[in-house]
C-alpha cells in the first residue's frame, strides 16, 4: 500500500482545514463561530488527535457552507471505518499522556508493534473493517512516542506473546527485534511475565492505565471495542491490578534477555 494513502480520519482533517482557510477563517475565529467548542479542539481535529462530534461537524458544514460534506464524511468514513482503539476519548488521552502503563496477554501493545505485525493481527481480529485504514491508524498512534516530551512508556507483557506466531517467523524476528530496539530509550520500559509464574489475574485480559496533567484515566480492551475508564474508583482499581501484574514480571534487564533468547528461536 501506497505510504502517502490517507486515513479516513486525515481525510476529514484536510477537508476541514481547506474549507476553514476558504473561508479565510482562523481556527480561533471557527471556533468562535459554532460556539460550544474551543480552538483547541478546533486544532486537535484538524491535527487527527481527535475524532469530532457529529453536532461540531454540522455545525463546520453550516459555518463554513461546505453543503453537509464534514457530516457526511464522518458518518460514512470515520464513524464506520475507523478502529474501536481511535473513537470516543482514548485518543486525546493517549496523545496527552506523561506516562502510559499498558499491560498485555496475548499480542504486543499497539504502540510497539511493527507494520507487518499489526497488519497480521489486524487481519485475523474478526472486525469488519478496512484492514489498511487500522493499519496506518495503528502507525499514526505511534507518533506520539516520537515527540518532543514522549510519554514514559511502561508495557508488561505475558511472556506466550513472544512465542506465538503471528504473521510468520521473518514478522516475529522483526517485531521481536523492533522490541529490543525501543526498550533502549530510556521512555520506554518493557518487561515480561514469565509463563512459570502459572496463572495470575492478568490473564483476565489487557489495558492501559495513562496519566496526563490534571488527570488519570484507563482504558480496557475487548472483542466488540474499548470502554475508556475515568471514575476515580475504577481507575484505582486499574493501577492496583497494574502494580500486582509489574510485580509478577521480570527485572526490565531479565526481560531483554528472555526477548534476545526467544529472537534466536525465530531466526531460521
Amino acid at each position: 500500500m501506497p505510504r502517502d494513502r490517507m486515513t479516513a480520519l486525515q481525510f476529514l482533517a484536510r477537508e476541514l482545514r481547506r474549507a476553514r482557510e476558504t473561508a479565510g477563517m482562523s481556527q480561533a475565529e471557527l471556533a468562535a463561530a459554532i460556539t460550544c467548542y474551543s480552538s483547541s479542539l478546533v486544532a486537535m481535529v484538524e491535527t487527527c488527535r481527535r475524532i469530532p462530534k457529529p453536532d461540531f461537524a454540522e455545525r463546520c458544514d453550516q459555518v463554513l457552507s461546505t453543503g453537509g460534506i464534514l457530516s457526511r464524511l464522518l458518518e460514512d468514513l470515520v464513524s464506520s471505518g475507523m478502529p474501536s482503539e481511535w473513537q470516543g476519548k482514548w485518543l486525546d488521552i493517549e496523545a496527552r499522556a506523561t506516562s502510559l502503563y499498558s499491560y498485555e496477554p496475548l499480542i504486543v501493545p499497539g504502540l510497539l508493534q511493527t507494520e507487518a505485525y499489526a497488519r497480521a493481527v489486524i487481519a485475523m481480529s474478526g472486525r469488519r473493517f478496512d484492514v489498511d485504514e487500522q493499519v496506518e491508524a495503528r502507525l499514526e498512534r505511534q507518533r506520539i512516542l516520537a515527540a518532543d516530551m514522549p510519554p514514559m512508556l511502561v508495557a508488561v507483557m505475558d511472556e506466550g506473546v513472544l512465542h506465538r506466531p503471528v504473521g510468520g517467523t521473518e514478522v516475529m524476528s522483526d517485531q521481536l527485534m523492533h522490541l529490543l530496539d525501543m526498550a533502549e530509550r530510556h521512555d520506554i520500559v518493557i518487561q515480561i511475565v514469565p509463563l512459570a509464574v502459572g496463572a495470575y489475574a492478568g490473564l483476565a485480559g489487557p489495558f492501559v492505565v495513562a496519566e496526563f496533567e490534571g488527570g488519570e484515566a484507563a482504558y480496557i480492551d475487548n472483542a466488540l471495542a474499548g470502554d475508556v475508564v475515568e471514575r476515580y474508583e475504577e481507575v484505582l482499581l486499574m493501577k492496583r491490578l497494574w502494580a500486582a501484574l509489574r510485580g509478577e514480571a521480570l527485572s526490565r534487564k531479565q526481560s531483554l534477555e528472555l526477548i534476545e533468547k526467544a529472537v534466536s528461536g525465530w531466526v531460521r
